[in-house]
């Protein structure tokens, strides 16, 4: 085969993954936008947090003092209308504090979809959330809620060293304190 030929497939190829890049579209968080992400985030967090609560081990175990923390990151974020519809990647874990580590009792994560209006004192109110299925069902409902090319990368994951700092801070411990088991 010639040189050509060769030079050909591969300009040919290139302008082919190109153009499935461009229109797959950004695959993270690009393009949010930074000033509506930091109101609607620790409303976000905080309703997680609400519905968390009561549904975790630690919570049984009083000596523990066991608490709820969530974060999220943004898979997408727009407004129309008034309304907000934030696709996001959660991360909630329930941590409590025994003989100078802390523990950790119960947490979930996955993706969700929470839509937000703006409330009377001009923050935002979450109105609605919405999670995928355990098992059968969990695959269709991420491609209808994020799109086709949307399954998860490594930015869309919550690291739990960013809760577990959170959570000694809160509970008083050092930043060294070992994390186990509850």
């Amino acid at each position: 085969m010639s040189v050509g030929r060769w030079g050909t497939g591969l300009a040919a190829t290139l302008v082919l993954v190109a153009a499935g890049v461009w229109a797959a579209g950004p695959t993270g968080p690009v393009g949010v936008d930074a000033h509506l992400w930091a109101q609607v985030r620790p409303v976000i967090e905080a309703r997680l947090v609400a519905d968390s609560k009561g549904s975790g081990y630690g919570e049984t175990v009083p000596a523990l003092h066991a608490r709820w923390f969530c974060e999220v990151r943004a898979r997408d974020l727009a407004e129309h209308d008034g309304v907000v519809r934030a696709g996001v990647t959660t991360l909630c874990v329930e941590y409590g504090a025994r003989a100078g580590r802390l523990e950790e009792c119960s947490g979930e994560a996955g993706p969700q979809v929470l839509r937000l209006e703006r409330g009377e004192g001009g923050g935002y109110r979450v109105v609605s959330r919405e999670e995928p299925p355990d098992g059968e069902g969990y695959g269709q409902w991420v491609r209808d809620h994020f799109g086709f090319l949307s399954e998860p990368g490594p930015a869309d994951t919550v690291p739990t060293a960013d809760l577990e700092t959170v959570a000694r801070t809160h509970f008083g411990l050092p930043a060294s304190a070992p994390v186990g088991d509850c």
